[in-house]
């Protein structure tokens, strides 16, 4: 009897619903479209499986819902087993049949993708794996839907029996009882556990060392011998950072005339006993290498664990020739994606921290004898670097150039520029007060487009068509944005259209392959970070040659930092 009743409702649980199944194949055929990355088969498998489960849950509450509301009126309602039977039979061969369709198609636009972006194309035969997973997903989700579903339904039984609750008025509390459960496992031992656990793992992490670093012995790069931010307390990033950077004597080569030695300072979270004291040790550090002393000092607020990207901290140094001076501080032991989730007021208060205290000891030299501040971010560094500003006329008085790469849809200044964009400009590339201050580009051509007056200091964001981190919004699963209502350019598909609750899925996922596409799509910025570079800080007599000049040097230097020491 234990095992007929087990069996019994297994079978309740994994039972299909007709409308449900239809729904969530048009849900799971919409999931097969393109959005801004090819998507590998894995990344199709999970979001197919979780959009046909969403689909499912809503053909299937409709359905109960004209059941109840229209159906039960009708003379022919239900109908004869006979129809039924055919319907459970006929409906998924069916659904099964026009996926199969939809899945010829979908190889197809991920192969007009790769091919825009010059990536490897899928197979159909490859791409079959995609819907076994789906299958797979979406009755794991339906599966423990229905099973929550039977729970409450039991609870509510046992209110209606036992506390005499009116049975409306038990289901009602049935819901709000599990509503509240279920939030506290996912916010109290979901979420803040494996908050709790990565936290745990990148703080081990960070106190490994990429093979090939090594301590610094020159005096002007933190973690020296000479420097009061000890090397084994720098962190993975922070030790990457400062043992790289290119040599007095390789610039030179690269640029044809004498260079000087860089500065890179550093603190990560161990350097220093708390934020205030970690700032601290980053004005001495400039002080102490001479930071003060140089052309050019860039504040670079960091994404998640510290990370600062090589090809950048390059091209500042070699357009400077070695002039220059470059700081960050790590401010998290997480990588930028789960920063990005847990720690996004933490960012911005860490970025506001950094430039406010290299600010205020930059402030205190003559102004004619100080180097020019600028603040450069990438990715979540944008955020952090944002935070030390409530607006333009901020950044203006602050500091004489700023430079962000692929900001985060969320952050607030970037939002406020773009829906305040002037009339008739694109989302995907818009105009602020005709470029008078602040501008915004999708790539090199894109930066030299706009031959209007440009006033300094300038502002520049740089942000590809097909990048899903400055793209993707909650926002994406009601409401259709304006760039996908403009005509597609560039990198981005035409085929690509928006589907409610969908989309937000296929664009989460792109987030996941942001940076496995080639430079110049995604979340790859590659040298474009030069050509950014250049507009904002506007070098003494520079031309076109010197910016292919560098770029070359750049593309010589690709995969490593220049010399360990």
């Amino acid at each position: 009897m234990w095992f007929g009743s087990a069996v019994t409702r297994v079978m309740r649980v994994l039972r299909i619903d007709p409308p449900g199944l239809v729904v969530g194949t048009v849900f799971y055929i919409w999931s097969l479209t393109p959005s801004l990355l090819p998507r590998h088969w894995a990344f199709q498998g999970l979001i197919g499986g979780i959009a046909g489960a969403i689909g499912y849950a809503v053909g299937a509450v409709s359905a109960v819902a004209v059941q109840r509301l229209v159906l039960t009126r009708a003379a022919w309602w239900p109908p004869p087993v006979r129809v039924r039977r055919a319907l459970r039979i006929g409906v998924p061969v069916i659904c099964v049949a026009v996926s199969l369709v939809a899945l010829y198609f979908a190889v197809d636009w991920q192969d007009q993708l790769a091919e825009l972006m010059g990536t490897e194309s899928p197979t159909y035969l490859g791409y079959l794996r995609a819907p076994v997973l789906s299958v797979l997903i979406a009755i794991a989700v339906v599966g423990v839907f229905r099973i929550l579903r039977d729970v409450g339904g039991w609870l509510a039984r046992k209110l209606n029996r036992v506390f005499r609750i009116p049975r409306r008025a038990a289901t009602a509390l049935s819901l709000v009882v599990m509503l509240v459960v279920i939030y506290t496992l996912i916010d109290g031992v979901a979420v803040r556990g494996s908050y709790a656990a990565m936290n745990a793992i990148f703080s081990a992490s960070n106190d490994t060392t990429r093979d090939g670093a090594e301590q610094p012995t020159l005096p002007e790069k933190s973690g020296s011998t000479a420097s009061a931010a000890r090397w084994e307390t720098l962190g993975f990033e922070g030790r990457n950072f400062v043992s790289g950077g290119i040599r007095a004597a390789q610039l030179a080569e690269y640029n044809g005339k004498p260079a000087k030695e860089p500065i890179r300072v550093y603190a990560g979270l161990e350097s220093a006993d708390g934020p205030d004291a970690q700032m601290r040790l980053v004005v001495d550090e400039l002080e102490r290498t001479g930071a003060f002393d140089r052309k050019v000092l860039v504040v670079i607020p960091t994404t998640g664990t510290g990370w600062v990207n090589p090809t950048a901290a390059q091209t500042f140094e070699l357009v400077a020739n070695g002039d220059s001076a470059l700081v960050a501080a790590q401010y998290s032991y997480l990588p930028s994606w789960v920063s990005f989730l847990a720690d996004r007021e933490k960012a911005a208060e860490a970025g506001r921290r950094l430039i406010d205290a290299v600010r205020a000891r930059w402030s205190t030299k003559p102004p004619g004898h100080r180097p020019k501040l600028y603040v450069y971010g990438e990715s979540l560094g944008t955020q952090a670097g944002e935070g030390a500003f409530d607006d333009l006329n901020a950044i203006r008085s602050t500091v004489d150039g700023v430079l962000w790469v692929g900001p985060p849809n969320s952050n607030p200044l970037w939002r406020a520029l773009v829906d305040r964009r002037d009339p008739g400009s694109p989302e995907a590339e818009p105009t602020y007060a005709n470029g008078l201050v602040v501008r915004f580009a999708n790539d090199a051509e894109g930066i030299a487009r706009n031959p209007d007056p440009w006033l300094s200091p300038r502002v520049l964001y740089v942000q590809h068509r097909t990048d899903p981190v400055v793209w993707w919004s909650p926002e994406l699963l009601y409401r259709k944005p304006a760039w996908l209502s403009e005509p597609a350019a560039g990198d981005r598909t035409p085929a690509m259209r928006w589907y409610p609750i969908v989309t937000f899925w296929q664009v989460s996922a792109d987030l996941g392959n942001a940076a496995g596409v080639p430079d110049g799509h995604g979340h790859n910025y590659g040298t474009v970070i030069l050509d950014g570079w250049v507009a904002v800080t506007q070098p003494d007599g520079w031309t076109a040659a010197d910016t292919e000049r560098v770029r070359g040097a750049l593309e010589d230097l690709r995969g490593h930092d220049g010399p360990e020491k």
